[in-house]
């Protein structure tokens, strides 16, 4: 039989009948490749046969009656479209079927609300989970994830991070600025800027918009952790801390601070494990320094040696705190350590406000008058901070630890501390000057080398070292 619309619903009807009697399929031909395979179950399957650069290849295009004989016909007809044009229609409904299944998928990540294959949101949240938290420290990933969500998101989150340019960017950063939050802005930008160099890598963009807006936005105000620096008034806070009337163990606090050049959050955390007071050694963990994930993984710990003046410290505390994991535990409960307002409220106390001393501002103190009173070299004192080098590779060949030099330094640096708070001088060095014009600077280790009895002021405790090793 040739010639093309050659079946009829009767037709097709009588071989499913044929079918299920003869428990067989049996096929009927409607013509144009067209044909229907009826089947012992009652139901018929629409094929169409077609040819693509001489190759035979056949396609579904439904059940009967589901798909009726119009329908299928339609479909014929749209197959020999495809055909005419070049197209394959298998590969034609391949995509059309990958697309209604990513349509459906969209939508229930739509009604989950969860962020788009594309979008801004989801590439950001991929960067996040594969690259950043492998870099940083949890805290850190979390504060960028926070920043994002607050800040990012709500704005260009659900846009498809292609599409998003440089005064779209801008105008969200507009609003992080507009609320006086001048660093969080800088933050904010370098983190999308960070977020776009991760989608061009994986194809989902071709450029970073957050690189044209380098001059756009108001500069940072660089402020430093307010700190003394001045030996009058350094000698005067020893003074007031020594008279401190609260607790013992936030006295010991703030002694410790002042001390041993650690960072507040390294103090406070610090465990009764970490230390060897017969050696007269603190170890801190890499875990618990202010380093990057990898750092805190794979780095050295971080060794304090420790003065004399702090082992008396550590010994007066133990009956306090000994028994339990934390050198200085929260008020409330031993489980976790002090608060980190612990020691500047302290400072509050003592009529010490921020714009004068903060808890970190400790560091600052002992990192200049130890270069400027004790002649230390830079790189003993950065070692004692624990400051790394700039580069990788850097840090990869100056292990350099300085142990012994900086053992020399906290001693001396400890004596010089008790040498100003025991009050021995209490004049600033101006006036000192004022008094004193033919002297050079009486007094002053930097121009002065009179004799012992002469220094008896706490800029001049100790001679200058011009070379220390």
């Amino acid at each position: 039989m040739t010639g093309i619309d050659l079946l009829s619903d009767k037709a097709i009807k009588a071989a499913l009948r044929r079918a299920q009697v003869s428990s067989k399929p049996v096929g009927v031909n409607d013509g144009g490749g067209l044909t229907l395979e009826a089947q012992p179950t009652g139901v018929g399957w629409w094929r169409l046969r077609y040819w693509v650069a001489g190759k035979a290849s056949r396609l579904s295009v439904g059940t009967y009656p589901d798909t009726s004989l119009a329908q299928a016909r339609r479909k014929r007809e749209e197959a020999r479209k495809l055909l005419a044009s070049g197209s394959d229609p298998s590969e034609a409904k391949k995509a059309e079927k990958a697309e209604a299944m990513a349509r459906a998928g969209f939508a229930k990540l739509v009604a989950a609300g969860k962020p788009l294959p594309g979008s801004f949101e989801f590439v950001a949240n991929e960067w996040l989970d594969k690259v950043h938290r492998a870099k940083v420290s949890e805290g850190h990933a979390e504060r960028t994830q926070v920043r994002l969500k607050q800040d990012v998101f709500p704005w260009i989150g659900s846009r498809p991070i292609g599409e998003v340019e440089a005064p779209e960017l801008l105008k969200l950063l507009r609003r992080v600025e507009g609320r006086g939050a001048i660093e969080t802005t800088h933050r904010v930008k370098y983190v999308c800027g960070q977020v776009f160099r991760y989608g061009i890598a994986t194809g989902d963009c071709s450029r970073n918009p957050a690189a044209d807006l380098r001059d756009a936005l108001r500069p940072v105000q660089t402020r430093h952790h307010a700190a003394l620096v001045d030996p009058y008034e350094v000698a005067k806070l020893l003074k007031d801390m020594d008279g401190y009337s609260g607790s013992a163990i936030t006295k010991a606090a703030l002694t410790l601070s002042a001390l041993l050049l650690l960072r507040p959050g390294e103090l406070r955390h610090m465990e009764w494990a970490w230390l060897n007071l017969e050696g007269s050694v603190l170890t801190v963990p890499s875990e618990a320094m202010k380093r990057t994930r990898t750092d805190k993984l794979s780095g050295p710990p971080h060794v304090v040696p420790l003065p004399r003046q702090a082992v008396t410290v550590f010994e007066t505390l133990k009956p306090l705190t000994g028994t339990g994991r934390f050198v200085f535990p929260a008020l409330t409960t031993s489980q976790r350590c002090m608060s980190e307002n612990t020691v500047r409220s302290a400072l509050r106390r003592l009529g010490y406000g921020n714009e004068d001393m903060t808890a970190h501002g400790f560091r600052a103190t002992a990192r200049t008058m130890i270069a400027e009173r004790l002649g230390f070299m830079p790189e003993i004192i950065e070692a004692q901070l624990a400051h790394v080098v700039g580069d990788s590779l850097g840090r990869a060949y100056n292990r350099t630890q300085y142990l012994q030099q900086r053992r020399e330094m906290m001693q001396a640096w400890a004596d010089y501390v008790d040498q100003l708070r025991s009050g021995a001088w209490a004049t600033p060095i101006g006036s000192r000057r004022k008094a004193h014009p033919n002297t050079g600077g009486q007094g002053d280790s930097h121009t002065s080398r009179k004799g012992p009895a002469q220094r008896n002021d706490p800029a001049s405790v100790l001679p200058r070292r011009e070379a220390s090793k």
